[in-house]
């Protein structure tokens, strides 16, 4: 079974994750920012993916530290739980509505860490969560996971929306990207033979 389990202790937050690839039964989100556990409560129903993740963050300085030290985890549980990526798809993409927004991903499981982020997003916060940082979270996520992601917002005005459908877009996109590749089943997805 494809399962990572991460734990991180900081002078600013104390965080235990743990991400499953092949069992979606476990969801278990407690953050301590209510719209962050929306965003990874949605990441774990798209991706198709058992996910837990209790954190206790310094949350009375702001979300900061808590948003981009998940992101982390996230990425180390997601480059962990693949493994040597051995009959993977590698690649995966999404073009997805979220009412008036539309919002297009696509993630290379390469080893290579690179985000592409193209979201205006219309207010500086979504009720007491700061929007700026939803590019936090997937900065420490793909430096972590070592995954290439863009991110692109091609339509959108509520920034609920907007972030719910990155979110989203995202987890369809890895679920592509980590699902087996019936067609190459015991190969590394990479003439180089290695990611």
């Amino acid at each position: 079974m494809r399962k990572a389990e991460i734990k991180r202790d900081t002078k600013e937050t104390k965080i235990s994750l743990t991400l499953n690839l092949d069992d979606k039964s476990e969801v278990n989100i407690d953050t301590g920012c209510g719209f962050l556990d929306h965003m990874l409560t949605l990441f774990a129903s798209h991706s198709k993916c058992g996910l837990s993740v209790v954190c206790n963050g310094d949350t009375e300085v702001d979300y900061h530290h808590t948003v981009e030290d998940i992101g982390i985890c996230l990425g180390l549980a997601l480059k962990e739980a693949v493994g040597d990526k051995k009959g993977i798809n590698r690649y995966g993409h999404m073009i997805l509505p979220m009412d008036e927004a539309l919002i297009l991903t696509a993630v290379d499981l390469s080893g290579r860490g690179h985000l592409r982020y193209d979201m205006d997003i219309p207010t500086e916060k979504v009720g007491d969560f700061d929007t700026e940082l939803v590019e936090e979270f997937f900065l420490g996520f793909v430096r972590n996971a070592e995954c290439t992601l863009h991110i692109k917002m091609i339509d959108g005005d509520n920034s609920h929306h907007i972030i719910e459908g990155a979110f989203k877009s995202v987890a369809r996109s890895i679920r592509q990207a980590i699902n087996e590749d019936p067609l190459a089943k015991n190969e590394i997805p990479s003439t180089k033979g290695v990611l």
